[in-house]
């Protein structure tokens, strides 16, 4: 493979703007820098001692668990120097590295959503990893083993399709990034009301609005439904009903059509009806109101991320006892024969660098983190995230885990057993210079649509609906 020299713009974030009430990153260029693409040495890890740095947004207790792996890796690679930083929270990670692509100094490594590497990807400074993954060099352990360089058809099938598919999510076929630890969303439920009640747990959207009606007719105080990410329902309602949302290529925001107008009508009509209500709209998680017992209103459902499943539980009182039982289920679906459910968390993605050994050897740990079953078995259940590879489920430690589930003190892995029962659900939208603006804009959108008709209806709502869509392609093109 021939070492190929790209000298681009490079773009650094320099400031935050705002527009339309809306804070944002604009992107100066600055100067030239030169990313050297990976030529691959004969023997992939020749020894090399080399430090590699590591951007991620881990608390004590997940740093803790990679301390562990690193001390592993490193009984296999004693001369790769596995140097971590906690950078904040995942924007201050890209905002971090933005401003260090400029001067060419970028980590090795680091935690990653699709719309960063897209961000990086302006400067052209991402390794793409399909020459590492298709290798089949033999590296030498320190102990005389020895390991394939890249990933063999077992590893990859090993991956939850659509936690891998994320890394080819930006509009030419190449791989950028490997999952890391995942998480979506649940629909969480008052079981032991359902139960008193025989209300059964809606698995089409059809479904919930009349369990909705229902918990009106009997508490009519209550929100029945809490959803946190207005953008996120916005976004799984074009995956369910395969309309369009965003393209990685040509033109990019695509939302702006009939079908999206209609199921963006009947939310708001369910939030007139006070069937439902966000985050945004209510200043706080809607799990304050599933969870809270004495408040006067409350809700009995509540959609948000599978990672936070703690947060959905009631408080138990001095003597251990939950005034309620959750019970976790997957989302609400269009067609539940073909089911879709949205993919978060955090990817890996490894940084261009001119020696070629720091790049073999941060694959190396990128490979070691992401296949371990070990790893991942560990860190899911310290985090609340899902694990990326189907056989964990099969690891003695984390079907214990599972085993435990329930919706009182192992709400956690009852969260993780109803996510790892839909592994062939998951999708990823597109990734470009603008998509997290898309993803702004259809939240926001949503918002203004279910605020804006309180006192519209018929033609007079579907008009400010059009507009709330209008004035959001107009935001989105304006600001990428």
């Amino acid at each position: 493979m021939k070492t190929q020299t790209f000298k681009r713009i490079l773009c650094t974030v320099l400031a935050t703007a705002t527009v339309g009430g809306m804070a944002f990153s604009t992107i100066s260029c600055s100067k030239k820098v030169t990313f050297k693409d990976l030529e691959i040495p004969e023997g992939g890890y020749d020894g090399s001692a080399v430090t590699i740095e590591f951007y991620h947004t881990m608390g004590q207790n997940l740093s803790d668990v990679l301390d562990t792996y690193i001390s592993e890796f490193n009984k296999l690679y004693p001369n790769i120097t596995i140097k971590w930083t906690q950078v904040g929270n995942y924007d201050d990670v890209r905002d971090q590295i933005s401003k260090e692509l400029n001067a060419g100094n970028q980590p090795n490594i680091a935690y990653c959503y699709p719309d960063h590497v897209a961000l990086y990807n302006i400067a052209g400074a991402v390794q793409t990893l399909d020459d590492l993954i298709a290798s089949d060099i033999e590296v030498s352990h320190a102990d005389g083993t020895t390991e394939t360089l890249g990933l063999t058809q077992a590893q990859i099938d090993d991956f939850i399709p659509g936690y891998y598919n994320e890394g080819k999510a930006f509009g030419d076929d190449r791989m950028y990034t490997l999952p890391f630890s995942k998480s979506t969303e649940v629909l969480y439920y008052d079981k032991t009301y359902f139960d008193e009640h025989q209300l059964t747990v809606p698995t089409t959207w059809d479904e919930l609005e009349n369990v909705c009606k229902r918990l009106k007719e009997l508490d009519p105080k209550c929100i029945p439904l809490g959803y946190d990410s207005e953008a996120n329902w916005f976004i799984n309602m074009c995956e369910q009903y395969g309309s369009p949302y965003t393209s990685a290529t040509g033109d990019h925001f695509l939302f702006d059509n009939e079908t999206n107008w209609n199921f963006v009508a009947k939310f708001s009509e369910w939030y007139q009806k006070g069937y439902v209500t966000t985050q945004e709209i209510l200043g706080a998680y809607t799990s304050s109101l599933f969870t809270e017992q004495t408040a006067e209103t409350r809700s009995y459902m509540s959609i948000g991320s599978s990672a936070g499943a703690t947060k959905q539980r009631p408080t138990p009182d001095d003597k251990g006892n939950y005034p309620f039982e959750v019970g976790i289920s997957s989302i609400p679906q269009v067609d539940p024969e073909n089911p879709k459910v949205i993919s978060q968390g955090p990817s890996i993605c490894i940084f261009k660098k001119d020696n070629p050994q720091e790049v073999i050897a941060s694959w190396l740990f990128t490979k070691y983190l992401t296949t371990s079953i070990e790893f991942q078995s560990d860190f899911s259940i310290v985090s609340g995230y899902v694990p990326v590879l189907q056989s964990v489920t099969k690891d003695p430690y984390y079907a214990s885990f599972l085993n435990k589930a329930n919706g009182t003190a192992y709400v956690a892995a009852l969260s993780a057993k109803t996510c790892m029962d839909q592994v062939k659900a998951y999708y990823v939208s597109p990734a470009f210079k603008g998509s997290s603006v898309a993803r702004d804009q259809v939240g926001a959108l949503m918002q203004a649509c279910f605020t804006g008709t309180k006192n519209l209806t018929g033609d007079a709502a579907m008009s400010y609906i059009k507009k709330a869509f209008d004035d959001a392609i107009e935001e989105c093109e304006y600001q990428a």
